[in-house]
């Protein structure tokens, strides 16, 4: 089996891939399974890894291409937006019998992959994957088999569809051509280095759409490195996601085990 790495949105050093290549090698010294970075991952156009046109060509390439079996994308940062839209139309049968994998930033391309019907996941990314601990294998056995190991533990016992974004990209994905029908979705967000000032308007504008209020709840993972509030705010990250679900009469269904960190899980879109 071969897994596709590419990057979609920020720089990726080209150390970060060189210490995935040694991790595949590592844990799979038969060679069972393979990874493959796509050369322009490591292209540089001020922010990107590459320019838009670039890295919408690097993805479309492995997606299309049969002797990849699914997608494991680079690293987050910013830029996916700036391509989603644009890659669609050229994908093949093929890119729909892979999943893709990845969160943060790259939440633009799920989005819009999962409007479209493709097989995704909100979980850890391959520059995630070299640490030593079950950080990668939880991306991996999904990637591989769809295994339910790893899964956030919620999706065991609640069979309603899932999916989890980071919550910046969500909001700034309302009301675009990027913006999925999550109606009936058990929605959990995660965030990072946001002010608590920030998090309670995204949380305002989020739960006051009519899509979202069509869920069947929300879920707040974790809210990481919060940055300094001066005075403090007085209402943790958690807080703040349930006083905005009471307002606007979405359900709170309690926390996620989703975050920029080490223990971030994987959710699967969709239904179990």
């Amino acid at each position: 089996m071969k897994i596709g790495i590419v990057a979609v949105s920020s720089r990726f050093a080209r150390e970060r891939g060189e210490a995935i290549q040694a991790w595949f090698d590592l844990q799979f010294p038969a060679g069972e399974v393979t990874c493959a970075l796509h050369p322009n991952s490591f292209a540089k156009s001020g922010h990107f890894a590459g320019t838009d046109q670039e890295r919408a060509d690097a993805f479309v390439a492995f997606a299309n291409d049969p002797r990849i079996d699914h997608i494991w994308f680079a690293r987050g940062g910013y830029g996916s937006c700036r391509i989603a839209e644009t890659v669609m139309p050229r994908l093949t049968g093929m890119a729909r019998k892979k999943r893709y994998l990845g969160y943060s930033d790259v939440g633009s391309m799920l989005a819009i992959l999962y409007k479209a019907g493709f097989d995704v996941a909100h979980g850890p990314m391959a520059s995630d994957g070299v640490r030593n601990d079950p950080t990668g294998f939880r991306s991996l056995n999904w990637l591989r088999k769809g295994v339910t190991e790893g899964l956030e533990p919620s999706l065991v016992d609640d069979p309603r569809p899932a999916v989890a974004f980071n919550l910046t990209v969500l909001d700034q994905l309302l009301g675009t051509p990027l913006e999925p029908d999550l109606t009936g979705h058990v929605l959990m967000l995660e965030d990072v280095s946001e002010a608590a000032y920030r998090i309670d308007r995204m949380m305002f504008h989020l739960t006051s759409q009519p899509s979202i209020r069509r869920v069947a709840g929300i879920r707040a993972g974790r809210f990481t490195d919060v940055t300094v509030n001066e005075p403090d705010f007085g209402l943790t990250a958690e807080q703040i996601v349930q006083h905005w679900c009471e307002r606007s009469g979405i359900p709170y269904l309690g926390p996620a085990d989703i975050a920029h960190d080490r223990n971030n899980k994987v959710v699967p879109f969709g239904p179990r």
